[in-house]
């Protein structure tokens, strides 16, 4: 655990960044009124306290934000982490996506000291999820995310005739849930391509939960279920029962979906409706008691006896 030493932004590139008592973070922009913000992977930089306190042990005359860093956490060592580990702090959910950078053009600190830590021991993050954040705040380092694939069954959309609006939906909450989103893909209504896509994804060990929108359907090339129930090894039928069950206070129509789930080797495979409305509905109401069963099937928990 870390604790935020400062928080810092530069209204324009090019300054120097300053500190403020705290900053808003907006989900995959950055900090608000940050020139570095953006729909890039180097959002929010944040560098070690520790590492900015042994350089001014050495004469560095140096404040908060002068190596363009966003936050100084004391008590992380963020260059020694891997990529995608994440931190939380408040509601603010951060995910690492760079260690270090190339210094294409020395700054005064180098000119004056003969190097520059932010190269080597600052670290990038983009923001999966915003809120706020004060000088004073606690940052976690979460455990490791559960890696997530998406796979939609669209004939038209395989061809680029529909506009796929459903898979965006589904990886917006997979990652306001804290999955990692590895994969995403298109498809279509084709039984056998639809199997081998998510037998690829299971044996090859390559996502921990695959969620499938569309082909759940009567429509004589809907396919789904029937893809899913050809890889599976153990069904877990309560999953779709849930998400039907769910959907029925909505609409009696739900009870026309043929969605099926089950498990293959470490991973768990969910069928989802084709609309992202439906997929919304669905993915809120089942991911949070999922989360449980996810981590019996990783081993990092105990069985849900009570």
């Amino acid at each position: 655990m870390g604790k935020v030493i400062a928080v810092c932004i530069s209204e324009k590139k090019g300054t120097q960044k300053h500190a403020v008592p705290s900053a808003k973070f907006l989900p995959d922009w950055g900090i608000e009124n940050d020139a570095h913000a953006g729909k890039w992977h180097r959002q929010v930089s944040l560098l070690s306290h520790d590492k900015v306190e042994a350089f001014r042990a050495r004469g560095a005359e140096v404040a908060s934000g002068a190596f363009g860093e966003n936050l100084v956490v004391e008590g992380i060592d963020f260059a020694a982490l891997p990529v995608g580990t994440r931190f939380r702090c408040n509601d603010v959910l951060l995910e690492l996506t760079q260690i270090g950078k190339e210094c294409h053009s020395h700054c005064e600190i180098f000119k004056k000291m003969g190097e520059c830590i932010m190269p080597t021991q600052g670290v990038f993050t983009r923001v999966l999820k915003g809120g706020e954040i004060a000088e004073g705040d606690e940052l976690v380092i979460l455990p490791p995310a559960l890696r997530a694939a998406v796979v939609t069954a669209s004939d038209s959309g395989y061809v680029g005739q529909r506009e796929d609006l459903s898979t965006p939906a589904a990886v917006e909450l997979l990652e306001a849930a804290g999955y990692r989103v590895v994969h995403t893909v298109i498809l279509p209504d084709d039984r056998a391509m639809l199997g081998a896509e998510l037998k690829r994804l299971c044996d090859g060990d390559l996502a921990d939960l695959i969620l499938t929108t569309g082909g759940t359907g009567f429509s004589r090339t809907d396919c789904t279920p029937e893809a899913t129930m050809d890889v599976v090894e153990r069904p877990t039928p309560g999953i779709s029962e849930a998400m039907r069950l769910n959907s029925m206070k909505i609409t009696p129509r739900a009870m026309l979906s043929r969605a099926a789930a089950g498990i293959r080797r470490q991973a768990l495979i969910v069928n989802l409706p084709g609309s992202p409305k439906a997929v919304r509905e669905c993915l809120e109401y089942i991911l949070p008691p999922l989360s449980h069963g996810m981590d019996i099937l990783k081993g990092t928990t105990g069985n849900c006896a009570r």
